[in-house]
């Protein structure tokens, strides 16, 4: 084996859609061959029997919040966090980062501040709000992925949401341009509760119903319609728009949906009072939907699982000690998702090779990734060791996160990432300890800055 070559051996690689064995030769940070594995190459990593190797996981949806919020989560902690999920390519959110990414100006800005901190790739989506309208063209040209809009406020007042009319138009001039808007489907002319709601989840939950994301929903299924646009449904909480989605798809709009795991995983019968680290929006739902966006998987309507991560500082989050009206919605989840998700389906007895393309390929085909979320050779060589069996208890303090808050905190699951590569270099192993003093922290930065038309 060449000294500038890594080879990585493993009685279950996903490949081709399938687990096999397999031997992943790396040079230059490219997947080189892919082959059948035969004697024992001097130096190569064994993969144990009892984990897999992945492809490296691809996360659409991450809000990163540096510069103006990074105190809520910075381009350093959002990628130590990433590396540890095992996720090695994340699409950053034009919010709640101060300036959002709106104008080319604001993209710079956003680029510069990610540049030294990146332990994994990272691109970007651009914004679309009232004020930008019109003028879409020079951001998508300066390489976003995509342009994000609200239905219903954002929660911060300098990214403005889009009514009706203003949505017909972002979606007309997205496809001008060859681009995708990708879309918060909430009506807000069905929500309610602005304000104090109490400690009790219920009544939060029935200021945010499922009515107001199919209104939503239906509307950009309209306009993408109308248009010849691409479009994207982001979160969906709501089961019940699953399928108005699947017939506009089967009537050939150009659409694809999203979930998260906290929807996946986490049921409203089970937030306690005061639990704001629950609060997101849309909300969790109840059990009983919680089944139906299953189906929606198996039945291969969602695209990706991918994990809004949405941070704050512990103090937003406990605003109005727990009242979930007052409290900053976001659920902090990038370094848990595969594992927790993995946990729920293995009681559902749904196999890892129904989740991995969610993870992976699913994500990358709706931020228009290429070359990434597979084991193929010519491939950036981004790829994981999951153990399948492992016990992963959850604190929220020893996450990789900015601010030691979670809904997953105490939670423990099974399934966890072991070790992951970027271009075949080690950006996190699992065996080499945990906390801040882990010797994988002490490594430089290995990420890369991506556009549209890279990987």
């Amino acid at each position: 084996m060449d000294a500038a070559e890594l080879v990585i051996r493993a009685e279950r690689a996903w490949i081709d859609g399938a687990f096999r064995p397999a031997e992943v030769v790396v040079r230059g940070g490219v997947i080189a061959d892919v082959r059948v594995p035969h004697g024992a190459p001097r130096g190569a990593v064994e993969v144990p029997e009892d984990a897999a190797l992945v492809p490296g996981l691809v996360d659409s949806h991450v809000h990163v919040n540096e510069p103006g919020r990074t105190e809520w989560e910075g381009f350093r902690s959002a990628t130590l966090a990433a590396a540890a999920g095992g996720v090695t390519t994340l699409v950053d959110m034009p919010l709640n980062s101060i300036p959002p990414t709106t104008t080319t100006e604001a993209l710079e800005i956003k680029r510069a501040a990610a540049a030294a901190s990146a332990y994994v790739d990272i691109g970007f989506w651009g914004g679309a709000v009232p004020e930008n309208l019109g003028a879409l063209g020079p951001v998508h040209d300066a390489g976003v992925y995509g342009f994000k809009c609200f239905l219903a406020p954002s929660g911060v007042d300098e990214f403005g949401h889009l009514d009706r009319a203003q949505l017909d138009r972002a979606m007309a001039e997205v496809a001008s341009i060859g681009s995708r808007l990708i879309v918060h489907a909430e009506d807000p002319d069905l929500l309610s509760g602005d304000g104090s709601l109490g400690r009790g989840y219920a009544a939060f939950l029935a200021s945010r119903p499922p009515a107001s994301e199919e209104a939503a929903i239906d509307a950009v299924i309209a306009a993408a319609r109308r248009h010849g646009a691409r479009a994207h449904i982001l979160h969906l909480s709501d089961a019940r728009a699953l399928p108005a989605i699947a017939a506009a798809k089967a009537d050939g709009v150009d659409l694809t949906v999203e979930t998260c795991p906290h929807y996946l995983t986490i049921t409203a019968e089970e937030i306690p009072d005061g639990a704001s680290e629950f609060k997101c929006c849309p909300p969790i739902r109840e059990a009983g939907n919680q089944d139906l966006l299953w189906q929606g998987i198996l039945h291969g309507t969602i695209d990706a699982i991918v994990s809004d991560h949405s941070p704050s500082t512990v103090d937003l989050k406990r605003s109005g000690n727990g009242d979930f009206g007052l409290a900053w919605g976001g659920i902090a989840g990038l370094q848990v998702g595969l594992s927790a998700v993995w946990t729920e389906a293995r009681r559902r007895g749904i196999p890892l090779d129904t989740l991995l393309p969610l993870f992976t390929t699913g994500p990358a085909r709706v931020a228009g990734l290429t070359g990434v979320g597979e084991i193929v050779v010519g491939a950036p060589a981004h790829l994981a060791v999951f153990g399948l069996d492992d016990t992963l208890r959850i604190e929220a303090r020893a996450l990789q996160h900015r601010n030691p808050i979670s809904a997953y905190d105490g939670k423990v699951l099974t399934g966890r990432v072991r070790r992951t590569w970027l271009r075949g270099q080690s950006v996190y192993d699992a065996s080499e300890g945990g906390a801040g003093e882990a010797p994988w922290l002490r490594r430089s930065p290995a990420g890369r800055l991506l556009s549209r038309g890279t990987a």
